[in-house]
C-alpha cells in the first residue's frame, strides 16, 4: 500500500490539510522520526489497546493471535530503557527468547493492556452450544459479554503465564472514573499491581454498565487509562494497517499516514469510515482516542494488531531494539504525535469524566474571551442554555454552532437561563448575593476537547 509522508492529503479525498492548531512540524524541536526514537527508547509506561476485530473472528477468539501478542508484550516489558542496562538496573544478564534474539533485563517497563473481546467471546461459546445469538441491545451485549469475560481472562491468563506474567483482572465503569475518590483509589491500585510487576487486564464491565455510564468503546477507556496510570505511550493495534489519509469504504487505495503532526485539525468526520464487524469503534474513535492522548503531551502509535511481531519491529525501525529473528523492522503504522503543550491532569479528569449533560451558547466576544485571553465565562456572554443541568455539570460551550470546549457550570440550566446576558449586579438582583461570578470558570475549563 503506498504512503502518506506528510499530514497533508488530495483534498478528493477528504482530508484537510495542517493549517493551525499550532506549529507545523518544521517549527517543532525535533522530527517526527526523532520524536518517536525518544518515546519508544524512553517510554516507562505503555498502554496497549487491542480491539475485538483483532482478536476474535466469527468462530471466537483467535489462539494463535492471543499467543502472538502475549510473546509481544513479554518482549516489551523485558526491553530495557534508553540509559539503562542490566547492571545499572539491578536486573539479570539478558537470556535467549522466544524470538531467538537475546532477552533484554527483565521488567524494565510497566504495560496496562486493555482488551476487547467479552461480548465476541460469548457470542461465539453460545454459538458452538446451539444458541445462535446477535447481541445487538444493551441487555443482549451485556449478557453475552457475561458470558465470554471469563473465556477472555482465562485465555489471557493461559497465554501470559507461559512468559512468566502475572496478569490481573480489572472491569471499569465510568463512575469508577467519574467520582474523584474512586478515581484516585483505582489509580492507587494501577500502581500497586505495576510495582508488582502484575499486568493489569483491563476492559470495561459490560455486565453491570447502563449507557449513561458506558464508555463506549474500549478506545475511550483505554485513553481515561492514559491519564490513570500516566503512561508515557500509547499504542492502539488495529485491523487496519494504520491511518489511511480518507475513507476507504469511498477511496480503496488511500495512502497510510505515516504520522499525524496535529490530530485535533483532522476532519475525523470526512477521514474515518464506519465500525467493525465485530468490535464497536471503528478509526474514528481510534482517532478520538488519540487526540485524548496527545492533549496529555502522550503520542500514540497505531499499528495492525495482526501483523506478526509488530510490536516489537516497530520499535526496531525506529532504533529501540533489534528486530525479532526473521522479521524486518515494521515502518509502517502511523505515529500521532502529541500536542505542543500538555493540559493539566486535573483539566482531562474533568473533561472527560462524563458526557456533557447540555450546552452553553456563547457570544463573539466571550468567545474571543474564552479562546484568545484566557479568560473564564461570565454570564453577559451567554446567549442560549440546552439540557438539564445541575449546577457542577459538565457542558459544552458552542459559538455559532460548534464547541470550543466543555467545562463545569456554576449554575443549573434553569438559573442560568435566568441570568444569561446579565451584568454582575442584575445577577444579584435575581439570585442575590450568594452567586458566582462565572458560569464556568477558566480553571474548569478544556478548549478544543475532543468530545
Amino acid at each position: 500500500m503506498s504512503r502518506q509522508r506528510g499530514q497533508g492529503a488530495d483534498s478528493e479525498a477528504g482530508l484537510r490539510t495542517q493549517s493551525g492548531g499550532g506549529r507545523s512540524e518544521g517549527e517543532r524541536s525535533e522530527s517526527w522520526q526523532q520524536e518517536r526514537a525518544r518515546v519508544l527508547a524512553q517510554a516507562r509506561v505503555v498502554v496497549v489497546k487491542v480491539g475485538s476485530a483483532v482478536l476474535a473472528d466469527a468462530s471466537g477468539l483467535n489462539s494463535e493471535v492471543l499467543e502472538g501478542l502475549a510473546a509481544q508484550l513479554a518482549f516489551l516489558r523485558d526491553l530495557p530503557l534508553a540509559g539503562e542496562d542490566a547492571a545499572s538496573s539491578g536486573q539479570p544478564e539478558p537470556t535467549a527468547n522466544a524470538t531467538g534474539a537475546p532477552s533484554p533485563a527483565q521488567g524494565a517497563r510497566r504495560l496496562v493492556l486493555v482488551s476487547s473481546g467479552a461480548v465476541a467471546a460469548g457470542r461465539a461459546a453460545l454459538a458452538s452450544r446451539g444458541r445462535a445469538v446477535e447481541p445487538t441491545g444493551l441487555a443482549a451485549r451485556q449478557a453475552a459479554a457475561a458470558v465470554g469475560q471469563g473465556q477472555l481472562m482465562q485465555s489471557w491468563d493461559k497465554v501470559f503465564l507461559a512468559h512468566g506474567m502475572p496478569t490481573a483482572q480489572v472491569l471499569l465503569t465510568r463512575d469508577d472514573l467519574r467520582a474523584r475518590q474512586r478515581f484516585l483509589n483505582a489509580r492507587n491500585t494501577f500502581a500497586e499491581l505495576l510495582q508488582w510487576g502484575v499486568l493489569p487486564i483491563v476492559n470495561e464491565n459490560d455486565t453491570v454498565s447502563i449507557s449513561e455510564l458506558k464508555f463506549g468503546d474500549n478506545d475511550c477507556l483505554a485513553s481515561l487509562l492514559v491519564n490513570l496510570v500516566e503512561a508515557d505511550l500509547f499504542i492502539n493495534l488495529t485491523s487496519s494497517s494504520g491511518v489511511l489519509a480518507a475513507d476507504p469504504q469511498k477511496y480503496p487505495d488511500a495512502p497510510v499516514m505515516e504520522y499525524i503532526d496535529d490530530v485535533a485539525a483532522l476532519d475525523l468526520g470526512q477521514l474515518c469510515g464506519g465500525k467493525t464487524s465485530v468490535g464497536t469503534g471503528g478509526m474514528y474513535s481510534k482517532l478520538l482516542a488519540a487526540r485524548r492522548a496527545a492533549q496529555l503531551g502522550v503520542p500514540t502509535l497505531i499499528l495492525p494488531g495482526r501483523e506478526p511481531w509488530v510490536i516489537g519491529r516497530a520499535f526496531a525501525a525506529a532504533g529501540a531494539c533489534s528486530a525479532p529473528a526473521g522479521h524486518d523492522p515494521f515502518e509502517r503504522g502511523t505515529w500521532v504525535r502529541p500536542a505542543h503543550h500538555a493540559i493539566a491532569r486535573r483539566k482531562f479528569w474533568l473533561a472527560y469524566q462524563s458526557d456533557p449533560a447540555g450546552s452553553v451558547h456563547v457570544d463573539d466576544g466571550a468567545a474571543r474571551a474564552l479562546l484568545h485571553k484566557g479568560g473564564s465565562l461570565l454570564p453577559g456572554g451567554v446567549r442560549a442554555v440546552e439540557g438539564g443541568f445541575q449546577c457542577g455539570g459538565l457542558v459544552r460551550v458552542l459559538h455559532n454552532g460548534e464547541s470550543i470546549g466543555v467545562g463545569l457550570s456554576n449554575y443549573s440550566a434553569p438559573d442560568l437561563k435566568k441570568i444569561m446576558g446579565l451584568k454582575r449586579h442584575e445577577v444579584a438582583a435575581i439570585l442575590g448575593d450568594a452567586h458566582y461570578p462565572e458560569v464556568i470558570h477558566r480553571d474548569n475549563l478544556l478548549l478544543d476537547a475532543a468530545v
